[in-house]
């Protein structure tokens, strides 16, 4: 249940009273809210005369539900908005993981070339190998930061687990909690602490539900910057590398507030299919586009065999921006 509060009830008391009834209490534009399980039914007796509304939900995705706020959340980093009535889709780029800063600034003049604004690039990578290429840690997001004083972009990078959590926060604008962390608690908590935009990514064997769930840890801690992203999920198929879940988006828009991104490079696994997965997610009226590219992809030490070439990923862009338009939005 979600409860707003009277305006005559003050921050510190409305604390008191979350405490009380063990809620969570949050500040959202100006109202102090309370948030309790969706096992509540009715306001409790000794909140009946401080609330000014409330709303009953069927299960414990509230804060992202529809059922509470029907319009899309604006989510802003930087100079850059996505969702609510902005109707932009974002083209996050750059590679897997960032290897050095010769390949990290080669990326982050591509993105400034084609008037874009936010840089990806991985630093600590969750490898199902532990002979794999870790990333190059605290290194590496030094790298993204540079880059960001350097050209004017926002950067995300991924948070492996919680440990390293607080300089994820310190040198990125956007926050990526990945597919094998979505239920680490800790990285959520964190990031439920700061206002930063925090970009969850699907469990590849997680429900809809249990995905909205994840954000609604990060809303519930006083955080409205998030964002979801479909990255594919495991199904019988071994021709791809996983299923992208384009009738779950489809869900999401229905019954969901957030605004949400679409990653085909990670659900297809090779470049090939990356460009009509990519139409394909653009022409859903999304919010934005995770596409991992590198300057050359055949020496690529992570995801090799996903990643787009510059070429490529160029003349994806300006395939995209037809797209887009054709059911009223933006490509930036």
């Amino acid at each position: 249940m979600i409860i707003h509060l009277k305006k005559t009830v003050s921050k510190e008391s409305a604390a008191v009273l979350a405490a009380e009834n063990k809620a969570f209490h949050i500040v959202s534009e100006g109202t102090n809210v309370l948030i309790t399980g969706s096992s509540m039914k009715e306001v409790p007796s000794g909140l009946t005369n401080h609330t000014e509304n409330s709303w009953i939900f069927p299960n414990d995705m509230q804060l992202a539900s529809r059922g509470y706020k029907n319009e899309k959340r604006l989510v802003k980093f930087g100079t850059t908005q996505i969702g609510g009535k902005s109707n932009n889709t974002l083209l996050i780029g750059g590679p897997c993981s960032v290897e050095s800063e010769e390949q990290i600034r080669s990326s982050a003049e591509l993105l400034v070339k084609l008037g874009l604004s936010t840089l990806r690039g991985g630093c600590y990578k969750p490898r199902t190998s532990p002979y794999s290429f870790q990333g190059m840690g605290l290194d590496g997001l030094k790298l993204l930061a540079k880059m960001r004083t350097d050209y004017g972009l926002n950067v995300i990078t991924e948070a492996r687990d919680a440990t390293h959590i607080d300089e994820i926060i310190e040198y990125t604008d956007i926050i990526q909690i990945g597919a094998k962390a979505m239920y680490d608690q800790g990285i959520l908590r964190a990031c439920a602490k700061t206002n930063k935009t925090v970009l969850i990514k699907r469990g590849f064997g997680t429900t809809l539900q249990e995905f909205v769930q994840a954000a609604e840890f990060v809303l519930s801690g006083g955080n409205e910057n998030v964002v979801l992203c479909e990255r594919g999920i495991r199904t019988f198929e071994t021709g791809t590398r996983f299923t992208l879940d384009l009738c779950g988006v489809a869900w999401l828009q229905e019954h969901t507030n957030l605004p949400i991104i679409l990653d085909p490079s990670h659900a297809m696994g090779y470049a090939y299919g990356v460009p009509s997965l990519s139409k394909a997610c653009v022409a859903m009226g999304i919010d934005g586009l995770l596409i991992e590219t590198h300057p050359n992809p055949k020496i690529a030490k992570s995801d090799a065999s996903q990643q787009l070439n510059y070429t490529e990923f160029e003349a994806l862009f300006n395939q995209l921006k037809g797209v887009a338009a054709s059911v009223g939005y933006k490509m930036i």
